[in-house]
């Protein structure tokens, strides 16, 4: 009796990168890095550090290299398993900035006028409105195709980028043919985008000086409490825990953060804090807050101090991000008639 073989489909891709530009919050966190970590048995995973896009705005050099180790020690102690994920620094991979030229000529400056973070960009530097903080998105959009990804998981704030990226890949397409593939944004449905605690109406910053309004995930217990007791709330008459965004965005923030690192449902907390008010809220949360990172603290902090193991997971991803990359740059360079090395 014959044996029937099933081919097994391949797993679809997903790639991503946070800029070392700031340390990691638990934004950065809850929003992005903890979902990747649960993809990795899903798909074939690609993480960088974006350390090509944190330079549009000026950095201590010294403080650009600590970051970009520190956010690799970081991805792992958060679960991304070296042996499940290819991490990589953006920097190592030449081909990045080689694509990102080619699409620079598919970019319509309108286009890349309106992107409303280049806006915002220029508002914040005055003084250094440079050539790359225009250019952002065909940057982006290099560090996604290269890769030709199926989904592509990003913050709500970066949402403008993607579409662009859309715009620039099918431009590409209608005059070269299938050249890239286009991928989706993958949003998750909780902690997609963890607000400030002390500004719930802007996103909480790992870039900007704004002590009082984020954690970090570095932060030590006593730090991250005292961030959470003096979170803002809101001013109605309605003092109760209730999720609404609209009208109470500050408890809705807190309830977000609440969901993401217990598992619980927004029924669940407002059924828990029924009858109980703010000051017995805040300090739950920050406590659930502390318990969730304080094993990615100790892990991180243990990770920084081998550098020959980081330096081999950072050697082994680009490596095998070179390799994919380099496939997608001679098939454009072939594409627009570069002559063949």
């Amino acid at each position: 009796m014959s044996e029937i073989l099933q081919e097994t489909a391949p797993r679809k891709r997903m790639l991503s990168g946070i800029k070392p530009s700031g340390d990691l919050t638990l934004g950065s966190y809850l929003g992005a890095v903890k979902n990747w970590a649960e993809r990795a048995d899903q798909f074939d995973c690609y993480y960088f550090m974006a350390d090509l896009h944190a330079i549009t705005v000026r950095q201590n050099p010294a403080d650009v290299r600590r970051r970009t180790l520190e956010q690799l020690a970081q991805y792992i102690a958060c679960g991304l398993d070296p042996e499940k994920n290819t991490l990589f620094i953006q920097s190592h991979i030449h081909q990045h900035a080689e694509l990102a030229w080619v699409l620079n000529c598919y970019s319509m400056f309108g286009e890349l006028s309106r992107m409303t973070q280049f806006k915002d960009k220029s508002a914040k530097n005055e003084d250094n409105i440079n050539a790359g903080l225009f250019t952002y998105p065909s940057l982006m959009a290099a560090d996604i195709l290269l890769y030709q990804p199926d989904l592509v998981p990003v913050g709500e704030d970066q949402k403008q980028h993607v579409e662009l990226m859309h715009d620039i890949a099918r431009r590409f397409n209608g005059i070269y043919g299938d050249v890239f593939k286009i991928p989706e944004p993958f949003i998750p449905k909780v902690g997609a985008r963890i607000m400030s605690l002390t500004n719930p109406g802007s996103k909480m910053s790992k870039s900007e000086n704004e002590d009082t309004g984020r954690v970090l995930l570095m932060d030590p217990p006593e730090v991250v409490m005292k961030q959470f007791k003096r979170a803002i709330t809101d001013s109605d008459s309605e003092y109760c825990v209730r999720y609404d965004k609209e009208n109470k965005p500050g408890v809705a923030n807190l309830m977000t953060i609440y969901a993401a690192v217990t598992g619980k449902t927004y029924e669940e907390i407002e059924n828990e804090f029924q009858g109980k008010g703010y000051g017995v809220f805040k300090p739950v949360v920050g406590e659930a807050v502390v318990e969730h990172l304080r094993p990615i603290r100790e892990e991180s902090l243990r990770l920084m101090k081998d550098k020959a193991y980081l330096e081999s997971v950072y050697r082994a991803g680009a490596e095998k991000a070179s390799y994919v990359a380099e496939k997608t740059l001679r098939k454009v360079y072939k594409k627009v008639g570069f002559v063949a090395k």
